[in-house]
């Protein structure tokens, strides 16, 4: 049997996400695949690198938070989405990354358009954080 997990429990703990990593944390696109894991140098070219709202994310409800607000920025640089990473509000410190595709895509983020041209409007469409274990 796989452990399993309070609401309470999953809920508590994708809130604090969002509270460790604070508020407006950037959010950067790169081509390619992502590193290894959050700690490895971002590969492939940067994209966009814009801030998310202060309150970026929903309160998680049964183990799921979603994007809160408009996520939308300007890109600088020209290339295929490949992946993310959301940092802390200096850009030093990755804590969440993942995929990147367009919508309908089953990325880990999906956006309105894959195919970046620096310059254009960025929209993200939709981002969740689903807590295991229910």
């Amino acid at each position: 049997m796989a452990t399993q997990y309070s609401t309470a429990v999953r809920n508590a703990s994708n809130d604090q996400i969002e509270t460790t990593v604070g508020t407006a944390p950037l959010l950067k696109g790169f081509t390619g695949s992502a590193p290894s894991n959050c700690a490895a140098a971002a590969t492939g070219t940067a994209l966009w690198s814009f801030a998310l709202p202060s309150d970026w994310l929903t309160a998680s409800s049964s183990g799921v938070k979603s994007l809160n607000g408009t996520w939308t920025g300007t890109a600088s640089g020209t290339g295929t989405a490949g992946y993310f990473r959301i940092t802390d509000s200096a850009g030093t410190t990755c804590h969440v990354q993942g995929t990147l595709t367009a919508t309908g895509g089953g990325g880990d983020m999906t956006l309105d358009n894959t195919s970046i041209a620096s310059g254009q409007t960025v929209t993200i469409s939709t981002f969740t954080l689903t807590f295991s274990g229910a």
